[in-house]
């Protein structure tokens, strides 16, 4: 059923790709069109809230390269994050974590069709001018690169382009998406190839919505105010967090996935997709790996396609991980811009 689906999906998308290059040529020849058409409307919750939604069930994948960005798109990733390094490289190279080379993202977005998302550090209002003014299709303010503001996030309401933010909590879910977020991810432990603290932070944030829930179901309103107030953020938004039992933009797991199982794992737990880092591209098959873990997320709930998918790579060839348990206090990334 799910296969069905993604081919009639895959059908209509060629429909529009292929209307697009009739436009283009006859724009080429010269014709013109009878009368202007309206211009796509960009900005508005719907529009900001619309394209993550359009990736669920999809990986996006982190690259600093045109090279691995057409893997990633071959592989079958809804999208991809650019970086001027992987999470583990920033480990590695400490120093500062800043936006990724403008030309770079230009040059990714010139040779691949799928969405290109970019970093921006916590609070860098500018790196986010920047990158919407160059056109990437999704922004992450993101606690891998270094903040330059350890007490406020970007006001994400100010921009046209969709956010993302992570989260360990509800009330760290709730105060981004009330700065304007269109999207939440895990924080994880980003760089480690490790998925524990990114399992730790989906358990977190689902069992306190199913006590909101809860509250909601036996009349408890007075609870979920008082949650609201804990975690500065809008009674509405706890409110009709709780009618829903989930967050109410895509919430993406991301943060130490390393291998399919990885993946599937994370959208047994209620994942609408995943973003891997070092994961990939730190990995000694990464064309392989970036293959299985598509393949195991789009069919986290059929088994055999997630074993299918575990046969794809080996363990001797995937990425080198990090015991979370063995890095200091001020080594670890989830902890900034709560």
């Amino acid at each position: 059923m799910i296969g069905e689906v993604y081919a009639h999906l895959e059908k209509i998308r060629d429909f529009f790709y292929g209307l697009a290059e009739v436009r283009d040529r006859l724009r080429e020849s010269g014709v013109t069109w009878p009368k202007p058409l309206p211009e796509a409307e960009v900005g508005t919750v719907r529009v900001k809230i619309g394209l993550p939604a359009m990736l669920r069930r999809g990986v996006i994948m982190d690259v600093t390269s045109v090279e691995q960005a057409q893997i990633a798109e071959e592989a079958g990733a809804v999208g991809v994050m650019v970086l001027d390094k992987l999470p583990y490289d920033v480990r590695k190279a400490g120093g500062v974590a800043r936006m990724a080379d403008v030309k770079v993202i230009e040059e990714v977005m010139s040779h691949i069709t799928i969405p290109v998302s970019a970093k921006v550090r916590i609070g860098h209002y500018y790196e986010a001018v920047i990158l919407q003014e160059i056109g990437v299709d999704l922004i992450d303010e993101s606690e891998v690169l270094t903040p330059v503001d350890e007490q406020h996030h970007i006001n994400k309401w100010a921009f046209a382009v969709p956010f993302v933010n992570g989260c360990r909590e509800l009330c760290e879910a709730l105060r981004r998406i009330s700065e304007g977020a269109s999207m939440i991810r895990s924080k994880g432990e980003a760089g480690t190839g490790n998925v524990s603290e990114a399992v730790k932070h989906f358990k977190a944030l689902y069992g306190a919505i199913e006590e909101l829930s809860a509250a909601l179901r036996t009349g408890d309103e007075e609870r979920i105010r008082d949650y609201a107030r804990r975690c500065q953020a809008p009674i509405e938004l706890a409110a009709l967090t709780a009618r829903l039992g989930r967050l109410p933009v895509v919430t993406f797991a991301a943060g130490g996935i390393a291998t399919p199982a990885d993946a599937a794992l994370m959208m047994w737990l209620g994942a609408d997709g995943i973003f891997v880092g070092s994961g990939i591209f730190k990995s000694q098959d990464p064309r392989e790996r970036a293959e299985a873990i598509v393949l195991a997320a789009a069919y986290w709930d059929d088994p055999e396609k997630v074993v299918e998918a575990q046969r794809m790579v080996s363990e001797k060839s995937a990425m080198m991980g990090i015991d979370v348990k063995t890095l200091k206090p001020e080594e670890l990334l989830q902890t900034r811009g709560v």
